[in-house]
């Protein structure tokens, strides 16, 4: 046969599956409707198990594992439609609709707010983009920040989640799966490192550079060129800089931020020493309650999937119907597990939109790990 006509047997076969496909979801509603008025749960494995079964053994040597893969999809599409016809979005729908509802229309200008480091800090600088007028608590580690959010102490926290140059900051996403809190905001702030050292000191002096471990690897171009210097991690940029300012060493040098060198009296030995010149480190706003305000069109989710071949594109197959943009995924390993992850999304959408709430209700069900980690806007 010809090219042509075999494409023209594609298409009456590609008809005859639409109208096969219409009657199986016509079916799969009636099926939704059985199962409300039993009280029956949307997904049953063990029949499931069943069907697959019967289509590989009927598909036969060679097509049997396509056959599996296009019936587990069918599977993901009937469970998502019967979710929507039954409107299956219960407590979860409640809680956001009423986070919504208590919401202010506009973002507050001033509060309690918790950042990690000394004043100077970048988390500073994100939080006075944020809050015209903040009450700064400070904290050492992040996981202050996170208790203090927690705890009420704070009514917001601000922590950086990402860097354009480095990545993801490790140590706030293996933290966020231990305590209770949602975003609310978030904020793209572009960072300029500079070395900072005393007045009199010249490069050629310094033995030593402090600062965080994000910078350090946000400008590692320029410590390479300088392997004579040892590099040492502290906590922040900002407390690097206070402490070269207050010690007694005149051979060492702090990466931080120019405003870092005006308020420690500092000299800049050399700006712009980043990687990028394009260097943006993302941060977080969060708080203990759920805060919807309007415009907000960013969603982050923290869940697991099933340990199977198969479990992550299910779930990534869930947003792609939608035509739902992921801009994140993040996995970090699960403490205490034998290689099993968590999995951090963002995403552009709203849940103001019925069939997102409904897709979000939907992934509820499935996953040891689903958490609502709020639903904002970005300051850009």
């Amino acid at each position: 046969m010809e090219l042509k006509e075999l494409r023209e047997k594609f298409d009456t076969i590609d008809d005859q599956i639409v109208d096969l496909f219409v009657e199986r979801m016509k079916t799969s509603a009636q099926i939704a409707k059985l199962k409300r008025e039993n009280g029956l749960a949307v997904r049953n494995a063990s029949r499931e198990r069943e069907v697959l079964e019967h289509v590989m053994e009927r598909a036969g040597d060679g097509l049997e594992t396509y056959a599996k893969f296009l019936y587990q999809t069918m599977f993901e599409v009937s469970r998502s439609y019967q979710h929507r016809l039954l409107d299956d979005t219960g407590e979860f729908a409640r809680q956001i609709r009423a986070a919504a509802e208590r919401t202010p229309a506009l973002f507050p200008q001033k509060g309690t707010v918790a950042c990690q480091g000394v004043e100077g800090a970048y988390s500073q600088q994100a939080c006075d983009r944020l809050f015209a007028m903040p009450r700064i608590l400070y904290f050492r580690h992040f996981d202050g920040v996170f208790q203090a959010v927690q705890s009420g102490m704070c009514q917001y926290g601000v922590l950086p989640i990402e860097n354009s140059s480095y990545g993801s900051v490790a140590q706030v996403y293996d933290l966020m799966r231990n305590y209770k809190f949602h975003i609310v905001r978030s904020i793209k702030l572009c960072v300029r490192h500079a070395l900072l050292a005393k007045h009199g000191v010249a490069l050629e002096d310094v033995k030593e550079i402090f600062s965080h471990e994000q910078a350090l690897g946000q400008c590692s171009a320029y410590l390479k060129a300088h392997p004579e210097i040892k590099v040492t991690v502290c906590e922040n940029t900002a407390a690097a800089a206070r402490m070269v300012a207050e010690s007694g060493r005149r051979d060492i040098a702090a990466i931080s931020s120019v405003h870092c060198a005006e308020l420690y009296g500092l000299h800049v030995l050399e700006s712009k020493v980043q990687n990028n010149d394009n260097n943006y480190t993302r941060f977080i706003c969060i708080s203990k309650d759920l805060e919807i305000y309007p415009g907000a069109n960013k969603i982050s989710l923290m869940l697991s999937t099933q340990h199977r071949p198969g479990a992550l594109y299910s779930l990534l197959a869930k947003f792609a119907a939608l035509g739902i943009n992921l801009t994140k995924l993040e996995s970090r390993p699960i403490p205490g597990s034998d290689f099993e992850f968590i999995f951090y999304f963002d995403m552009e959408a709203s849940v103001m939109s019925d069939t997102v709430l409904s897709m979000l209700s939907e992934l509820m069900v499935e996953p040891d790990v689903f958490v609502f980690l709020g639903n904002y806007s970005e300051v850009v």
